[in-house]
């Protein structure tokens, strides 16, 4: 608040002197007891009004320093003022101190009117009063209830305000700029690069130079995201490039002296220790923004390479910081690499001391403590102590003396670590390659109690058991895997134990392995069944029955997914052709085909066909042709079609023949009634240029299309009628329903029973001049003794 100036004296008047009645007691007591009140200071001001100027003048401005926003003060003081320089030359210096009064009454009443505060401040500016403009404006910073005309938030009036008082500091004396721009990095944390970078500028403006230098470094050590950091850091090293560059420019104009050579390569030095030092700073950020970030303590490792000192001190917080329940990435890594630092500079005792340390960590996770234990014991391998190694790991699988499940997260990880597969595993794995049988059998046995194995770990315990020859051994630990899994994760220990059991005893146990596939299919799913089914059909086929084996393959073919029922029956059926002959596989055949999908059952009705030609069996081949028939859209299975009519050419003749091409159309007709068939006929129909509705119906324009849809299927079904063969006769001796130019086709065949007919001439009409000539017959009398005594006269 600028302080008020005392009350001139008039040329002549000499020191003022106060008055003091007995009545100014009473008014001064009441101002002493409620110094903010207006009424009591205007009640002592209108009983001194006939006082000397001077002492008018004193009262209100005691009065105005209580209360300097009453505007009623202020009024009347600037009236009264005015009053007193009344009638006197404008010279006068009486009028300057008016003036005063005004500029004063400017600067506090314009709370009557806050929102045009900038403009005063603008003004202030413009006019190069800056110190009293820092005054203004850090007074409507602090008002929370300011709101800018010009839009403006808190935060760009605060930064004006950094601009101002950091770009000027020669002219802004009446504020701490210091203690201003701190108290901003505590008000706007979002905004930390720019208000760090405003106080460096200050005081390299001030020219203290190792100020700003110390401003950089505090703002670079705990500035907290990376966009603040790269502000404050690009300020910085634009700081030390302008310092070199204006040492440079100083010496060249002043001369070289060896002062300046070390100071310019001190300056060097400093810019390139900065610019070396960026990476480590701005990982610093990085872990301040999330200390539990394991990646980037690794990442800080790294930066420390070659620097041992350093690497191990990083470590250390690294390991003391880090909370596994907090971590960002696995803990336990930090602690491996703490050991194999430590292991891979030979001090092999301080990698030891910090894996045992490590262990006793209260890891988030039982995986994260047991692998401590398997790294612990892999580094005793790579040097050597089998010993050692086998050791911790029985330690790290010992019971403890509180047990505790594997999932229960309220216990510590030490107490559920015993129930680690992974630890038990290279345990297993180090008992078989060093420990003795009994030891290893003991570990295996173990890893089954604690109902901790998998699939596995069941066959692995069965090859080891094998491989010493302990084979019902073995076989009993397949039994005990199987007890402890269900379908599906039990498939690998069946498929390997009925191998095993085959292998071992062949059909010298035939019984017994064939309770063993019986166990195994019972529940078994179908996407594990066809396996099964053939590693049991080989058995019956090399050690058993041959009809047992073609009744596995029956119940083969049921079991199976449908996706592969198909191949299923083609193993089937050539089984069956190698074991009994093609014969047996009529009934495969026919079954297949009723079970097997129109895709599937095509192809097989196409192989059985083509069986029965070759075994001359043109008739049965014929019907199965027509039956699979009914299942041939013409319209997508053009080869079947092809190829039935390949095999009337080679073994029909012209009646077979017109009874594929009736069924054919009969076929199609049965298609062509499918509802989605004829409603894209019907608008194909409908979108044909040249047709109408009434093609279908005519006559019947105005019904409706499932009328019309009607009509078109009873006509098709009366062209199919119109299309049956009429009464066999004699071929090539009568003249039948043919055509002449398929009869004159067929003479042409060099194989009389190949006729060669196309679907399209088939109800052709031809002309009377295309006719073959009909064959003469030439005629002879037979001789009267041929006839005997039959012949009568």
């Amino acid at each position: 608040m600028p302080e008020l100036e005392e009350t001139p004296v008039a040329a002549g008047e000499g020191k003022p002197e106060l008055f003091f009645e007995e009545e100014d007691l009473q008014y001064e007591e009441e101002i002493l007891r409620n110094p903010f009140s207006v009424k009591c200071w205007i009640r002592y001001i209108e009983f001194k009004q006939n006082a000397p100027r001077h002492v008018l003048n004193l009262i209100y401005e005691r009065a105005l320093k209580e209360l300097p926003g009453s505007y009623k003060l202020w009024y009347n003081y600037l009236k009264q003022r005015r009053k007193q320089v009344k009638n006197r030359c404008v010279t006068d210096p009486g009028y300057e101190e008016v003036n005063n009064c005004h500029e004063r009454a400017l600067v506090f009443m314009h709370k009557l009117s806050p929102e045009n505060a900038e403009e005063y401040i603008e003004y202030l500016r413009s006019i190069d009063r800056l110190d009293e403009a820092a005054l203004r404006l850090a007074t409507v910073v602090n008002d929370e209830r300011f709101v800018s005309k010009e839009g403006k938030s808190n935060y760009q009036l605060w930064h004006e305000l950094c601009d101002l008082i950091s770009q000027n500091p020669d002219k802004v004396k009446s504020l701490n700029v210091g203690a201003i721009i701190r108290g901003g990095l505590t008000r706007f944390t979002d905004q930390l690069g720019k208000l760090w970078c405003s106080l460096a500028d200050y005081y390299i403006r001030s020219g203290h130079f190792e100020k700003a230098r110390d401003v950089y470094e505090e703002a670079i050590q705990t500035v907290m995201t990376v966009r603040d950091f790269t502000q404050v850091f690009d300020s910085y090293a634009q700081f030390e490039e302008s310092m070199i560059a204006a040492k440079m420019e100083t010496t060249s104009e002043l001369g070289q002296e060896e002062e300046d050579d070390v100071d310019l390569e001190l300056r060097l030095a400093r810019f390139e220790q900065l610019i070396t030092r960026r990476p480590l700073l701005l990982n610093s950020v990085l872990l301040r923004q999330n200390p539990h970030n394991v990646h980037e303590w690794h990442k800080r490792v790294k930066l420390y390479e070659g620097k041992p000192r350093e690497i191990i001190n990083t470590y250390t917080e690294a390991v003391q910081t880090v909370d596994p329940f907090k971590a960002t990435g696995k803990t336990h890594t930090l602690w491996v690499s703490f050991a194999k630092f430590y292991e891979d500079n030979g001090q092999i005792e301080d990698a030891r001391t910090i894996f045992e340390k490590a262990t006793k960590v209260n890891f988030k996770q039982v995986d994260d403590l047991a692998c401590m234990w398997c790294e612990y014991g892999e580094m005793e391998l790579r040097h050597e102590n089998y010993d050692q190694a086998l050791r911790i790991l029985r330690k790290a699988t010992a019971i403890p003396a509180k047990k505790a499940e594997y999932f229960d997260a309220s216990e510590p990880v030490q107490n559920r670590v015993y129930k680690s597969l992974k630890v038990w595993s290279m345990l297993a794995d180090l008992e078989e390659s060093l420990g003795t049988f009994k030891s290893t059998k003991a570990v295996y046995d173990r890893i089954l109690d604690l109902r901790i194995a998998t699939p596995q770990i069941i066959i692995n315990y069965a090859l080891f058991l094998e491989e010493h020859t302990y084979f019902e051994e073995s076989f009993k630990a397949y039994e005990r895997g199987i007890s402890l899994f269900r379908w599906p994760n039990v498939y690998d220990i069946w498929n390997t134990y009925l191998t095993k059991f085959i292998d071992r005893y062949g059909g010298k146990k035939l019984e017994r392995a064939r309770d063993l596939f019986e166990q195994a299919l019972d529940g078994c799913p179908q996407k594990y069944a066809k396996t099964i089914y053939l590693l049991y059909a080989k058995l019956e086929e090399e050690f058993g029955l041959a009809r047992h084996a073609m009744a596995v393959y029956e119940r083969a073919t049921r079991a199976v997914q449908p996706s592969e029922q198909y191949e299923m029956y083609n193993i089937y059926i050539k089984r069956a052709a190698e074991i009994y002959g093609v014969t047996h596989t009529r009934s495969i055949y026919e079954k297949a085909i009723e079970v097997l999908s129109d895709e599937h059952a095509r192809e097989m009705c196409q192989r059985f066909a083509d069986m029965e030609c070759k075994l001359g069996e043109i008739d049965r081949a014929r019907a199965i042709y027509s039956y699979c028939s009914q299942i041939c859209d013409p319209r997508t299975t053009g080869s079947f079609w092809q190829t039935w009519k390949d095999f009337e050419i080679r073994h029909g003749n012209e009646d077979t023949i017109r009874e594929m091409l009736r069924i054919k159309r009969s076929v199609q007709a049965t298609y062509n009634t499918q509802v989605n068939f004829m409603a894209s006929q019907m608008l194909k129909v409908s979108s044909n240029a040249t047709g109408t509705v009434s093609d279908l119906a005519p006559g019947q324009s105005g019904m409706d299309d499932m009328k019309l849809l009607e009509q078109r299927a009873e006509q098709l079904a009366a062209e199919a009628e119109r299309d049956k063969p009429r009464a066999k006769e004699k071929i090539l001796f009568v003249r039948s329903d043919a055509s002449r130019s398929e009869l004159a086709a067929l003479s042409r065949q060099a194989n009389p029973d190949e006729i060669d007919i196309e679907e399209e001439e088939e109800e052709g009409d031809e002309s009377e001049e295309n006719e073959p000539d009909e064959v003469q017959l030439e005629q002879q009398c037979v001789p009267s003794a041929v006839f005997g005594g039959l012949k009568t006269d």
